[in-house]
């Protein structure tokens, strides 16, 4: 697993509300605060369109270069405009190489079931411990020719060398191999008669 490092240019930030908000987005920035490791809160911009693409990765990691000062750091939070879905904001949690951090990582099925089976996903992603430079971008889980009735339950998937479970007796339900739900057609001649059925009764 390759330690995939993004670096980002920030800028500190020394105007806030709602009013100073709307600027910074208004001139292509996203306001942002990191905060950890028992430091004060530093308020800072990131450039909206780089910032935008980086966001598409779950649990990026990121190498702010704020003002010519390297920091590392974990997206936490993003906070998004619900109708428009643009960014708002962007929390970020400071990390160092080495330590070990709680993420949520996404979970994917590979493969294909049992003839006649269909995969149900019942949980999108696992809770899981690793390094904070080595945290992978998903999880991967096979459900190659698996048969119907069969379930894959959190602590029974293999994580990538470094990479563990929160935890590790989780009886979670990732994915339940499932008979495809057949469709009824409405049998026309049969609401016919009903609704004839229920016209006499009117007409009496």
């Amino acid at each position: 697993m390759a330690d995939a490092t993004d670096r980002l240019p920030a800028k500190h930030r020394t105007q806030f509300g709602k009013g100073a908000a709307r600027k910074i987005r208004a001139n292509n920035e996203i306001p942002a605060v990191i905060y950890g490791h028992g430091t004060e809160p530093n308020h800072i911009t990131l450039p909206g369109h780089e910032t935008m693409l980086l966001l598409r990765k779950a649990n990026a990691l990121i190498d702010l270069d704020i003002e010519g000062t390297s920091q590392l750091a974990l997206v936490k939070d993003v906070q998004r405009d619900p109708v428009r879905q643009i960014i708002e904001h962007v929390d970020l949690i400071i990390v160092r190489r080495g330590e070990r951090v709680e993420v949520e990582v996404p979970v994917h099925a590979l493969g294909e079931p049992a003839p006649g089976a269909i995969v149900i996903q019942d949980a999108n992603t696992i809770l899981v411990s690793a390094e904070a430079t080595r945290i992978p971008e998903r999880i991967e889980v096979s459900v190659e020719g698996l048969e119907i009735g069969t379930t894959v339950i959190e602590k029974d998937v293999a994580l990538p060398e470094g990479v563990k479970l929160v935890d590790e007796e989780s009886e979670l339900v990732l994915f339940s191999i499932q008979e495809p739900q057949v469709e009824v057609e409405p049998d026309e001649d049969a609401e016919d008669a009903e609704g004839e059925a229920a016209a006499d009764e009117d007409a009496e």
